[in-house]
């Protein structure tokens, strides 16, 4: 993939000419829109599936946007693409009328994936907005089995294949099916998993952001650390699942491990504001 990325056989491909392959904090630091290159910096907007949700973060002051892309009713190959989390299948908004509502701002945008149906028909209608996507452009799905995590996931070759093919430049964020269970020990991210995640994304010349579950990190520092060694072009976003049980010192634990412009943070409340409290990011 990477070598086809470059030179003329980069011209026929329908997203060839497409942004620079920076990293987010890179492109809103260059943008004026970050203080420094902290990852802590950026601010989320966390499951914009509805009409309402998706007006409330196009107005608000934060960074990213992300919203979950399935196709509508059965999710057949004719379904159209729209914003809703399983074990919804459907909602008030479609992916072009959600587009639509970003085109216009500032916001970057990260569209999670759940299945590689949705994805070729997903980035026809990205293309439509290409102009206006001056802005971080993230692509996720979960592409292999991780802690306590089932074994359904998106096929990565069609994953990666698909996404390459219309959009070489956009950051891709690949993730683990993960699962966290309370009042018992949760084994973290393995040697196998980490290792098979590298194999995979050694053929892939854009970033690549891995989305860890942050009750999760704290057992996986080694394995995450040398994860993202492999390649400058990697990154973690640390994100919670809602029943979770994680303090913010597990969180600061997270941050004194890593390079702060390689970590970032879509958590929820009331951590995040804690969080941000204790590390002097205004919220």
């Amino acid at each position: 993939m990477a070598a086809e990325d470059r030179g003329g056989a980069a011209a026929s491909r329908p997203g060839a000419a497409g942004a620079r392959r920076e990293a987010a904090v890179e492109r809103l630091l260059r943008a004026g829109r970050l203080a420094g290159g902290d990852g802590a910096e950026i601010r989320w907007w966390h499951a914009a599936n509805s009409r309402r949700r998706a007006r409330e973060a196009a107005r608000s002051a934060v960074h990213m946007v992300e919203a979950d892309v399935l196709l509508r009713g059965s999710g057949g190959r004719d379904g159209e693409p729209i914003m809703a989390h399983p074990p919804e299948t459907d909602s008030d908004i479609t992916l072009r009328e959600w587009l639509g509502e970003m085109a216009g701002t500032d916001k970057g945008v990260k569209l999670d994936f759940k299945s590689l149906d949705a994805v070729q028909p997903s980035l026809e209608l990205l293309q439509l907005v290409k102009p206006c996507l001056d802005r971080p452009v993230w692509l996720n799905a979960d592409i292999l089995p991780g802690p306590n995590g089932s074994s359904a996931v998106v096929d990565a070759k069609g994953f990666l294949d698909t996404v390459t093919l219309f959009f070489p430049d956009v950051t891709l964020s690949l993730g683990w099916t993960t699962g966290w269970h309370p009042e018992q020990h949760n084994e973290g991210y393995s040697w196998t998993m980490v290792k098979e995640m590298a194999r995979i994304c050694s053929t892939v010349s854009q970033p690549v952001t891995f989305p860890v579950r942050a009750a999760l990190v704290r057992q996986s520092v080694s394995e995450l650390r040398w994860l993202i060694d492999q390649s400058d072009r990697y990154s973690l976003t640390v994100w919670t699942g809602k029943q979770d049980v994680y303090s913010v010192e597990d969180l600061l634990f997270i941050r004194e491990s890593f390079d702060k412009s390689r970590v970032y943070y879509d958590i929820s409340e009331p951590q995040n504001s804690a969080f941000r409290k204790a590390i002097g990011i205004e919220c």
